[in-house]
């Protein structure tokens, strides 16, 4: 089941011609207002969604899914997992051998090798002797995790965890060096493995996290490090909660909430809209919709909206569509939250996954 730009074009255009962005009337007058700003966003990313590649409309989709559970969404779901079926067969198909897969990362590897930014070098020089971190964690265990959340796993499942569990994870995920370069995404990696049940290292990975960002070395932060310290605690969050599909427990991460409380106006004055509706998503996250840093973090992202072009532009001012997809649905659901909500899956909504993509089936019970 493959579906082409030209389908989900159709599919989008559909959905956009049958629901209108609306406001909830029950709601306080300021809610509404940022309801409001919430549908000025939603309606320039939903009018343009068929034009985003496949890997950020499914980033999109599956978040608004997850808030509203809207059919709207079902086109763009389903792309999401052919698009990630399709990454899967050609990594089983072709890469799998360690000559394969050490090729497979030394490409991915030079990508950062050209960047001269902080972050990109800092990448460069936590993988440059690893490099397989790119073939393990940063695509086949972030594939293997997102069929697991669907409800699926390839045909090659048992093959491809083989290849997994000869990776080492736990030197990656405690590594100081690697947590200065990919702060977030060892965070996703350490609940990720848990989720797929190949092993548990999230206090691991936390408690080095802590060790690596002492709070009281944050003075000697440069801006890029404090965004990354700030991405890893708010993808501890985001994690745990499924990537918006559950609430968590404010007191078993107690002391990321009480960071943020402290040091909120620091992180809206020297941090992108990124991290700072990412902030205030961990707070809706726990249930804590009335806690005073939610209505900063709103009033900020607010603030950030440009009105004639309908989104919010990069801190550097550029308006590109497919680069602020990330920042701008993470602005639609700051502003107008919704109760976390499971799926989608084949154990949610069946029906939507009746016919599935070539080279995944239905998740047996014992995984």
């Amino acid at each position: 089941m493959k579906m082409n730009k030209a389908i989900v074009a159709i599919f989008v255009s559909v959905f956009l011609l049958t629901g209108a962005s609306i406001i909830n009337l029950d709601t306080s007058p300021t809610q509404q207002q940022f309801q409001a700003s919430a549908n000025v966003v939603k309606d320039t990313y939903e009018s343009q969604l068929f034009t985003l590649s496949a890997y950020k409309q499914g980033h999109f989709g599956l978040r608004m899914y997850r808030q509203t559970q809207d059919p709207r969404y079902d086109a763009v779901v389903l792309n999401d997992l052919a698009n990630v079926t399709s990454r899967v067969n050609e990594i089983a198909a072709e890469v799998t051998t360690p000559k394969a897969i050490r090729s497979y990362s030394l490409q991915r590897l030079n990508d950062y090798k050209q960047g001269k930014d902080e972050r990109s070098q800092r990448r460069y020089e936590a993988t440059k002797d690893q490099p397989e971190y790119f073939y393990m964690g940063l695509d086949l265990l972030r594939y293997l995790a997102r069929l697991n959340e669907y409800g699926v796993v390839h045909k090659n499942d048992k093959q491809l965890r083989r290849i997994l569990k000869q990776y080492n994870f736990e030197p990656v995920l405690t590594d100081p060096q690697m947590i200065t370069a990919w702060a977030a995404q060892l965070a996703n990696q350490a609940y990720w493995l848990k989720q797929i049940d190949e092993k548990d290292l999230v206090d691991e990975f936390i408690a080095a996290f802590r060790k690596t960002y002492p709070d009281s070395e944050d003075y000697r932060l440069s801006n890029q490090q404090f965004g990354n310290k700030l991405y890893g605690m708010t993808h501890i969050i985001l994690a745990d909660s499924g990537y918006y599909q559950r609430l968590v427990d404010e007191k078993e991460h107690q002391w990321i909430f009480d960071y943020f409380r402290k040091n909120i106006d620091d992180i809206i004055l020297h941090t992108k809209e990124d991290i700072v509706a990412e902030v205030g998503l961990c707070f809706l996250l726990a249930g804590l919709d009335d806690d005073p840093v939610v209505a900063k973090t709103r009033k900020s992202i607010q603030e950030a909206i440009d009105q004639d072009k309908g989104m919010i532009p990069s801190v550097s001012g550029d308006f590109d569509f497919a680069y602020g997809e990330h920042r701008n649905v993470l602005a639609i659901m700051l502003l107008d939250w919704q109760t976390p909500k499971e799926g989608p899956s084949t154990v949610t909504v069946p029906q939507l996954f009746s016919t599935l993509p070539y080279g995944v089936k239905m998740k047996p019970t014992s995984i």
